[in-house]
């Protein structure tokens, strides 16, 4: 659930009316709500899943594991930026510009090994097999952490310098989404090539397989569009036009949290415990 306020509420509502401020502080409130409402229990529901062996164990989904402990900590920061709204707590405004580094680099940079491992798995299975034990998963989320650790503390001394900031997440989110793009369009290119030696069944099982990727990966490619492609424009045009557009800001923080909301529902779903799907 990315929900980073970026900083640009509080450029813009220092120079906003009285009455503005408290419609954005609303909006704020109602967003971080519904991320924390939602976030929380479904990653905690995630996790205890894959410990207790519902799905494939702990092994299998070390990546989805990692991004939902990612998760929880994005949703924290929507519970602690609700209490500085509240009660101007001045000390947790360290702590949420800490947990920023988890929405604009942990939680993308997760999603990125969980597509790389889809585009291993597909285009090259014999290097995925070569990679598949757990030691490797292992070593790979604790690059990630610490690349992610790194991050959250450039936005401790980022945060107040507005530009430097907003190139930060702005070229990550970028390079985040061509990285996906580029796994999942090879990917869906080696999904259209049909195999050697498939014939009358084994041919239709298998076209039912590909039509199934087929389905899942367009789905991803969906969601990151939603979840990137409206903060960089938001980013960029915060660069071009030196003026932060509010709506534009809002629209897509709303698009980043319920493109993250895929993710989760995707999973409980294929786990069977998705009721008001079933």
């Amino acid at each position: 659930m990315n929900n980073s306020t970026l900083n640009f509420i509080s450029l813009e509502s220092s120079t906003n009316s009285t009455t503005d401020s408290i419609g954005l502080k609303s909006l704020d409130i109602c967003l971080y709500s519904i991320n924390m409402l939602f976030g929380l229990p479904a990653h905690f529901y995630i996790i205890w899943l894959i410990f207790t062996g519902t799905k494939n164990g702990v092994a299998s989904e070390f990546f989805i594991l990692n991004m939902s402990v990612c998760e929880l900590g994005c949703s924290l920061n929507s519970l602690f930026c609700i209490l500085i709204i509240f009660i101007q707590f001045s000390h947790l405004t360290t702590l949420t510009n800490f947990l920023r580094g988890l929405v604009i680099t942990g939680s993308p940079l997760f999603h990125c090994l969980i597509c790389v491992e889809r585009y291993l798995a597909v285009v090259h299975p014999v290097t995925f097999l070569k990679f598949k034990p757990l030691r490797y998963r292992v070593i790979c989320c604790t690059v990630a952490w610490i690349i992610t650790l790194g991050s959250c503390l450039c936005c401790i001394f980022t945060v107040d310098h507005r530009y430097i900031y907003v190139w930060f997440f702005s070229l990550q989110y970028l390079l985040f989404f061509f990285i996906q793009l580029f796994c999942l369009v090879a990917v869906l290119r080696a999904l259209k090539q049909s195999g050697p030696g498939e014939r009358g069944r084994e041919k239709e099982v298998e076209n039912h397989m590909k039509k199934r990727a087929f389905r899942i990966i367009l789905i991803t490619i969906v969601t990151m569009v939603v979840i990137y492609v409206p903060f960089t424009i938001v980013g960029f045009s915060v660069i071009v036009t030196q003026h932060n557009i509010m709506a534009l800001f809002y629209f897509a923080l709303a698009c980043n949290m319920l493109g993250c909301f895929v993710q989760p529902v995707h999973y409980l779903n294929h786990a069977g415990k998705c009721w008001f799907i079933s």
